[in-house]
């Protein structure tokens, strides 16, 4: 057994419940307008004072009129009823009630009057005595079929929300669908949590920022840049603190900074046993760390606990170990902590896997994988050839994670879960 798979690391789900279990939602709170609501929590339910459709209105272009003048009316030689037109109803007009025995012209979105129970579309219909120059009907009578259903093509009122009902529940993401929906019961402007402010830090005296000249035995500062994106694809407020030399009172001072300025720290570098990290020190000296072994691959060496009582990540330093914490244990900490109350982990499919591993691993891997759907609809999951925690290649290569539990042997055609990044960064 190797160093990287000793027996006493916490499995994920586990230490994914405990982190769950710690998080503390914010409570601070705002009003902002719907059009700039994507991506936001709501603070508190969302309640319709209104019915949707406000009244009953027409799902068609056509005709509406008492199903029960079609059966009473006398037939055409053509098995039709012809009834006369007593109004022109268009969408915003309010009705006047339906004479019996008549039709009113009606469109689409347009209140049904008083006393009709039915909607034949246009298409079905033939409008007699001809149209005028605009296309509307100068005729004054239609001619119908008989072979209908009463009700048909007529929205109810309420059918969509009734008055009184809850939309959207407090803690919910909103979502494009989600602002048209708020729009649709009068709302302006909605109450959201406030943004979770996260700060990111670096360390690694080897590090420099793209654009500088990378001396031998440095390298380019990826990991700052994949954590702005993650962070940003979040809709959360990143609070970025640069690079951290491998000094411990460098460390210190920045961890203290970071904590006034944000509600989160995460960190990429320094919480392996090396003499140059300095940041496991610096967190056990100014908080805790509850945890920072993890049964997972990439990712072993990944830290949480508290900074002067502000959460703390201290992710890998690799490139793909940082991707790969981010999204399946940072993440969902940070969208209990910024109030989401579901959609914390993430839906999976289960796929055909495309490759095979006989190597039995002791711990739950994140394998950067391609999905692919056949002509035949078949979806299967294709591997990089690099899965190395420093091939950050694979991430883009990928669109999404094969995920093979411990001890598990894969054939080529066995079943594998996949989790698609549009379920991690949408």
């Amino acid at each position: 057994m190797s160093c990287c798979d000793q027996a006493d690391l916490m499995p994920y789900d586990q230490a994914i419940a405990e982190l769950l279990s710690v998080a503390k939602p914010i409570t601070e709170s705002e009003i902002v307008p719907v059009a700039g609501a994507l991506g936001r929590v709501l603070a508190e339910d969302a309640v319709s004072s209104l019915d949707v459709p406000p009244a009953d209105n027409s799902a068609m272009d056509g005709y509406a009129l008492r199903y029960s003048d079609l059966t009473n009316a006398g037939l055409t030689t053509q098995g039709r009823v012809v009834l006369p037109i007593s109004q022109r109803i268009a969408a915003g007009v309010v009705p006047e009630a339906l004479n019996p025995g008549t039709v009113a012209r009606i469109f689409t979105g347009s209140e049904i009057p008083e006393g009709a129970d039915t909607v034949i579309m246009q298409e079905q219909c033939r409008a007699l005595n001809g149209t005028d120059g605009e296309g509307k009907e100068n005729g004054q009578t239609v001619e119908l079929p008989v072979d209908i259903n009463p009700g048909d093509n007529i929205r109810l009122k309420g059918l969509d929300i009734t008055a009184g009902s809850v939309i959207l529940n407090r803690g919910h993401k909103l979502l494009p669908q989600d602002l048209g929906l708020l729009a649709s019961i009068g709302l302006a402007e909605v109450k959201v949590y406030r943004r979770l402010k996260v700060a990111i830090l670096s360390t690694g005296d080897e590090i420099v920022e793209p654009g500088q000249a990378c001396p031998a035995g440095h390298i380019y500062n990826s990991n700052r840049y994949t954590l702005a994106g993650l962070i940003d694809a979040m809709g959360m407020e990143r609070v970025d603190m640069g690079i951290v030399p491998d000094d411990p009172e460098a460390t210190e001072a920045v961890l203290r900074q970071a904590a006034e300025l944000a509600d989160c720290i995460i960190t990429t570098g320094g919480v392996s046993v090396g003499e140059e990290d300095h940041v496991k020190a610096c967190v056990e000296k100014l908080g805790e760390l509850q945890l920072w072994r993890l049964a997972i691959k990439p990712g072993k060496p990944l830290a949480f606990g508290q900074v002067l009582d502000k959460p703390f990540f201290g992710l890998p330093g690799n490139p793909a170990a940082v991707f790969v914490t981010f999204a399946m244990v940072a993440r969902p900490y940070l969208l209990r902590f910024q109030g989401c109350e579901n959609g914390l982990l993430p839906m999976t499919l289960t796929v055909q896997a495309n490759f095979s591993r006989n190597r039995p691993g002791k711990r739950q891997e994140y394998l950067r994988a391609r999905l692919d759907i056949s002509e035949r609809g078949v979806m299967s999951a294709s591997l990089h050839t690099n899965q190395s925690s420093g091939a950050l290649s694979a991430a883009s290569w990928s669109n999404g994670f094969a995920v093979l539990p411990i001890d598990q042997l894969i054939e080529n055609g066995d079943s594998v879960k996949f989790i698609p990044y549009s379920e991690l960064f949408a």
